[in-house]
């Protein structure tokens, strides 16, 4: 809480044209009493604070500078975020107080072991990493209040498996990570763990995982936005995001071994020369229709389904890869064209498919 009385009654006195002096006759004290006021080597007495604020035409609030503050628990969460966010560590001071007063609510407490795991972090402070650790540890039976989707048992263990890794306490973070891996959720960071404590043979089999994971994930994110941007009628957006997931995908590449990404990519590069085409740019849809064309009919020469054809994943055990977008990548190359629902646009893509059928009799 900040008060500025001291600022206050220097301002107020000042926009009456008054001196200390004749503010000090007024409310019978000395000058120096005034003096010393606004110089906040002094605080007044409530009663004077009372009567100034009558001389002045104003409320003691406005007199004291005071600012009621919502500290409603949502309120509280919410400002507690600001400090993390603004990196301001009054939000320390702040998460004790919430916590006085809100010592059982799910979302402060968290909150507050965010806020001191944000600073600890940032400072290396040990005593602020230990204390969230503590926190984490006191939200987990208040567990059932969360109303938010995003946060679980899981996501707590992995905090304070970040935390002990702040702290130097490798094993006992990737121990909690490893434990509390449903879904793969931890496998890119135990991997990546493992990476950098020299454990690299160990590490190497999350990290492939991750990978085909990334990848799964990448295919989704692309697919989702281009949708996004052509529903939008934003078709360089759409040329962009495509084009760096093809560029990607291509890049894992094993020498000259098709993978089932040349499938995924030639329907990438089907939908990015109908992106193209929407565009106005007709030449340049062609090209990209005869790269999809060739590249499918790589792919489908020689269909591989294996992930360990991909580069930097190695096989893994119970895997399987599958797709409901063809049967061949010819396929895929057909149903991404015929999913703009463009008959000048399909017209182009059998005129690149007869043309190249032609080329090669």
């Amino acid at each position: 809480m900040e008060i500025k009385l001291a600022e206050n009654i220097r301002a107020f006195r000042k926009d009456r044209s008054l001196t200390q002096e004749q503010l000090s006759e007024v409310l019978g004290v000395t000058a120096g009493a005034v003096y010393k006021w606004e110089a906040g080597l002094s605080v007044p007495e409530l009663e004077l604070i009372v009567r100034m604020a009558n001389f002045f035409d104003t409320s003691v609030d406005v007199l004291l500078g005071y600012r009621m503050v919502d500290n409603r628990l949502d309120a509280t969460v919410k400002r507690l975020r600001e400090y993390r966010r603004l990196k301001d560590r009054a939000g320390l001071t702040e998460a004790e107080t919430a916590l006085k007063k809100y010592p059982n609510s799910f979302a402060v407490v968290r909150e507050c072991a965010s806020t001191y795991g944000a600073f600890g972090f940032e400072s290396g402070d040990r005593a602020l990493l230990r204390r969230a650790l503590e926190l984490l540890e006191a939200s987990l039976p208040l567990l059932g209040q969360n109303e938010d989707p995003e946060i679980s048992e899981q996501t707590i263990y992995g905090k304070m498996a970040e935390t002990y890794l702040g702290l130097g306490e490798i094993d006992r973070g990737i121990e909690l990570f490893k434990k509390h891996n449903a879904g793969g959720l931890f496998t890119h960071k135990i991997g990546h763990v493992l990476a950098v404590s020299d454990r690299a043979e160990e590490a190497s089999p999350f990290l492939s995982k991750a990978t085909a994971t990334l990848v799964e994930s990448l295919c989704d994110i692309v697919i989702g936005y281009t949708n996004v941007f052509l529903s939008r009628g934003d078709s360089a957006s759409a040329e962009a995001i495509l084009d760096l997931s093809i560029g990607f995908f291509l890049g894992l590449r094993e020498g000259d071994r098709p993978n089932f990404l040349d499938k995924v990519t030639a329907a990438f590069l089907a939908v990015e020369a109908g992106a193209r085409f929407l565009a106005g740019k007709t030449d340049e849809a062609r090209d990209t229709l005869i790269r999809a064309k060739e590249l499918a009919e790589f792919f489908d020469a020689s269909p591989s389904y294996d992930e360990s054809d991909i580069r930097f994943i190695d096989r893994i055990e119970g895997a399987s890869v599958y797709d409901d977008i063809g049967a061949t990548a010819a396929d895929a190359v057909e149903v991404a064209v015929k999913g703009f629902e463009n008959e000048d646009f399909a017209a182009l893509w059998r005129s690149v498919r007869e043309g190249k059928e032609k080329d090669g009799e």
